[in-house]
């Protein structure tokens, strides 16, 4: 009977130590924002280089570079959803970080269908191209309110400076 004791001890014991490996082995908040801001920072780079003439191509009604432009951010922002969804998260936070990736997700598909409406080149094209970054812009901020805790440096959307 001191055998199966102790054999149940030294069970209960193991067990143990598999929990307690397991719950140090989560992720931090600390630690997801340290890798998820260089994804970030990379997309915002390619954003930067993409986005940062098209209000003016829209302006002088240069509509199909402007689509070629946003096509070109939206693939760097999907690249980037990506790769934020392959990094583990914090437990705590699952829900509201697979929320924003879904948001983000949106923000791409907006992306891309204000590049097809401009690459039509018209002006009904240009005219739903632009109600859509409207929208684009509401959901931008309404995603990163999403994780407004994290402090973000470079993991913050905001079309409103290109579009």
């Amino acid at each position: 009977m001191k055998n199966t004791f102790t054999k149940m001890v030294v069970a209960a014991f193991a067990v143990m130590l598999v929990f307690a490996s397991v719950a140090a082995a989560e992720i931090t908040k600390d630690e997801y924002k340290a890798q998820v801001e260089p994804i970030c920072k990379t997309n915002k780079q390619a954003s930067d280089k993409y986005l940062k003439n098209v209000r003016s191509l829209v302006k002088h009604d240069k509509l199909k570079q402007a689509g070629q432009n946003f096509s070109k951010a939206a693939v760097a922002l999907e690249k980037a959803q990506k790769q934020l969804a392959a990094v583990e998260q914090p437990p705590a936070d699952s829900a509201k970080l697979t929320k924003w990736l879904k948001g983000i997700k949106g923000e791409v598909d907006l992306m891309k269908t204000i590049a097809a409406n401009l690459k039509k080149n018209t002006k009904a094209g240009k005219t739903k191209a632009t109600s859509l970054v409207v929208k684009l812009e509401k959901n931008a901020t309404t995603t990163n309110n999403i994780v407004i805790s994290y402090s973000f440096n470079y993991c913050k959307i905001d079309p409103s400076k290109y579009a």
